[in-house]
């Protein structure tokens, strides 16, 4: 991995929405179980040195999936506390991190006494959930000065190679882009209500670099909400003209190996 770069205050502009599709869409992820374990990547070193308070012992982590950062945060020696509310995901998370508590629940029903926790963590799982109703519940179960901490890792979608290859080897208009950014963005703002019962928040971004093969990084692509909800045939089609794309393409043409830019946003707020 290459050195990690932090960008202080790095905007967010969106607001989480919620719907019916959405609902849908957050329950997906079990029938891609195995993927998503192999090839999403872990969160940075740098990025949980950040977030998390460095007398923090009893996390929460909401929507832990497979277990990709219940596993750093055990191998830090936190007491964890895993909730995820797919069968399919929680399977694999409880058969790979058997350090931890793995529970089946929802941000929006914390099984978890009040005060409890000195963290509250949740990583690509938080634009999923009904804030209405999470955020008081995780008020509840964090002590005062306790924190909740959200982030998002992936590929960084502003490089110029990836954000083709993610569409399928389609150049598109400025217009078009512009839409898809501002969809993106649209999961990484958070709104606390206006109870006061958080200060903050604080936010970082870091951006580092996976090597991966090229089939792994089509494979990753097959993880997210967007291509599980294709009918079977379009995901391959879509699938196979990423493959294309990276075969041909000058920044990525014969190689074995790439170096994938990935981008970590991170959020904070600390509990009254």
């Amino acid at each position: 991995m290459n050195a990690r770069v932090a960008r202080p205050g790095a905007p967010y502009d969106d607001g989480v929405q919620q719907d019916e599709l959405s609902q849908v869409h957050r329950q997906a992820f079990g029938e891609v179980a195995e993927d998503y374990d192999r090839f999403r990547p872990e969160p940075p070193d740098d990025a949980l040195d950040w977030l998390l308070p460095p007398a923090a012992r009893q996390v929460l982590e909401l929507g832990a999936g497979t277990g990709l950062l219940t596993r750093r945060l055990l191998a830090r020696g936190l007491a964890v506390r895993a909730i995820e509310p797919d069968p399919r995901m929680r399977a694999v998370l409880a058969e790979r991190s058997p350090g931890a508590e793995v529970v089946a629940g929802q941000a929006e029903d914390i099984a978890a006494a009040d005060g409890s926790m000195d963290v509250v963590i949740a990583a690509s799982a938080w634009h999923w959930v009904d804030e209405e109703r999470a955020v008081p519940e995780v008020a509840r179960v964090l002590r005062p000065g306790g924190a909740l901490c959200l982030l998002w890792s992936g590929p960084d979608r502003s490089v110029e190679w990836l954000r083709t290859m993610w569409a399928g080897g389609v150049d598109h208009d400025e217009a078009t882009m512009a839409a898809q950014d501002a969809r993106r963005r649209d999961r990484f703002v958070v709104d606390l209500g206006t109870d006061g019962q958080f200060d903050g928040p604080t936010r970082r971004v870091f951006d580092w670099n996976v090597t991966m093969r090229p089939p792994d990084l089509v494979g990753l692509t097959g993880t997210y909400s967007a291509m599980i909800g294709l009918e079977p045939a379009a995901r391959q089609e879509r699938l196979a003209a990423m493959a294309r794309f990276l075969e041909r393409d000058g920044a990525t043409a014969g190689r074995d190996l790439l170096a994938v830019p990935m981008r970590c946003l991170c959020w904070r707020a600390r509990r009254r």
